[in-house]
């Protein structure tokens, strides 16, 4: 009787141990804090009012450890063209946020070497976004 209480405390025992921790942190993957913003718009006031102010703040305010800018679709276009984008990103960028435009958007724009002179890392980011949805970030599209 006393061997079937013991092994009854032992399995309760190694069941509380367990509660409350989600089957990633009991193997060490522990939910990411990272953010992605997925910017595609094209429209100024969107890019002003909500994408980069947002993006900015993540990084500036610590809401996320890492932060990723990623310019997608006429949101190129768009920062090639308009100044105070450009002195926007350049200022998120000077705050930590990591910039990087798909390749194939800014090409279809005529706009990847001038991405490329404000320190934009102009590459293909279809892989690269879907490792970062594989690995949990946090994605906010814009």
């Amino acid at each position: 009787m006393r061997k079937k209480i013991f092994i009854i405390l032992v399995l309760l025992g190694g069941f509380t141990m367990t509660q409350g921790h989600s089957p990633a942190n009991q193997t060490g993957n522990a939910e990411p804090d990272k953010l992605a913003v997925l910017w595609a718009s094209g429209d100024p006031e969107v890019a002003h009012k909500v994408c980069l102010m947002y993006t900015h703040a993540a990084k500036k305010n610590h809401f996320f450890k890492e932060v990723t800018l990623i310019i997608w679709g006429p949101s190129s276009r768009l920062l090639a063209a308009d100044k105070a984008v450009q002195e926007k990103v350049k200022s998120m960028a000077d705050d930590g946020v990591t910039l990087v435009a798909c390749i194939a958007c800014a090409d279809s724009y005529g706009v990847s070497d001038t991405l490329r002179d404000m320190g934009i890392e102009v590459k293909p980011m279809g892989r690269p976004l879907t490792d970062m949805l594989k690995q949990g970030w946090k994605v906010l599209t814009f």
